[in-house]
């Protein structure tokens, strides 16, 4: 089989590998049928990552499931699945406590696109092995479509847990979005359809805020100086410590920020701020498989449009090529796999 490996900086290209082979009952082989670029892997591609090439590159897709072992009783072959871009077993006390990306059953930070935790490979491969079967395959609803879900692994469920569940909690809150790519235009969509009474969406791109417009959000194109109190959650998607500085000192007291970007250079934050306003920060790597059923639940629900975040609908033969270009959230399609949206 092909993996698409990443080599040096905005180059990826195909490199055979041997076929991966069921190494228990428990585990299943998927090919990806809609697989998707995640912000991060921007910045890799940019030379902004720190693991060196090269290796095998993707962690976003809905996937065929193509073989299963014989313990595996909750996916068959034929299935759409989404493939969690954690490696988790389920049963662990970590797992059971939704805590999968810190799954104790397999090395610290196991992940699909990087060789962070062993070496898993990419979900930008024409075959993929799933060790835990049961506990990660989430089959895909009937109704919801593989290109506009194919980002339902990482950022679209991550988007998610980024910002609904605090809107449970405080209905018609002022959500801020500080943001760069697909991340935070998911957020946009999610607060806007559970309730929130003001989103603003920051990103220099006209294009990301023409979409972000299109959810019902207002939009500016810098935040600088910030909006002193005037939201009560706010969410940062641009791996910068200026932007996740600014959205902090936009918070009300007591405000949540979540911060989803990866932030591979150092930065200073307004610490003295943040404690006089009372101010909650989260960084986080997601627990992404814990909150994918009700991603989609979601997804499924007609309130938000994930498809309009997808950029290109492109052929698998084009990733080495089309892969390192700028584009928002492109998403590739296998021949014979799933039409776009």
């Amino acid at each position: 089989m092909r993996e698409l490996t990443y080599v040096a900086r905005n180059t990826v290209e195909w490199r055979e590998a041997p076929d991966p082979k069921l190494r228990g009952d428990g585990e299943a082989i998927v090919a990806p049928v809609a697989a998707t670029s995640c912000d991060v892997d921007t910045a890799i591609l940019a030379g902004h990552g720190f693991i060196e090439p090269p290796f095998a590159l993707g962690h976003e897709c809905v996937a065929r499931v193509v073989e299963t072992g014989d313990a595996v009783t909750t996916v068959t072959p034929g299935d759409l699945v989404v493939v969690p871009w954690s490696i988790s077993c389920g049963g662990c006390d970590h797992c059971r406590a939704g805590r999968t990306a810190h799954c104790t059953a397999v090395p610290h930070m196991a992940m699909y696109g990087a060789p962070i935790g062993g070496t898993w490979g990419g979900l930008f491969s024409d075959l993929v092995r799933v060790p835990y079967a049961d506990a990660m395959l989430v089959p895909l609803p009937a109704g919801l479509d593989p290109v506009a879900m194919a980002s339902a692994g990482d950022n679209w469920s991550l988007a998610w847990r980024l910002v609904a569940p605090h809107l449970r909690s405080r209905p018609g809150a002022r959500v801020l979005v500080v943001a760069r790519g697909s991340i935070g235009l998911y957020v946009a969509d999610i607060a806007r359809a559970l309730g929130a009474s003001t989103v603003l969406h920051v990103d220099p791109d006209p294009g990301h805020r023409e979409i972000a417009r299109g959810f019902g959000a207002a939009t500016a194109e810098t935040l600088d100086p910030p909006v002193h109190h005037g939201f009560d959650i706010a969410v940062e998607a641009t791996g910068r410590v200026d932007q996740l500085a600014l959205a902090v000192k936009s918070l009300a007291p007591e405000g949540i920020c979540e911060s989803a970007g990866n932030h591979f250079r150092p930065g200073e934050l307004p610490l003295l701020d943040m404690y006089l306003t009372g101010v909650t920060l989260r960084v986080a790597r997601d627990n992404v498989r814990a909150h994918i059923p009700d991603a989609l639940a979601l997804a499924g629900s007609g309130k938000v449009d994930p498809a309009r975040v997808v950029s290109h609908v492109l052929d698998w033969e084009q990733l080495p090529e089309a892969l390192p270009e700028k584009h928002l959230k492109p998403v590739f399609v296998r021949s014979g796999g799933p039409a776009g949206p």
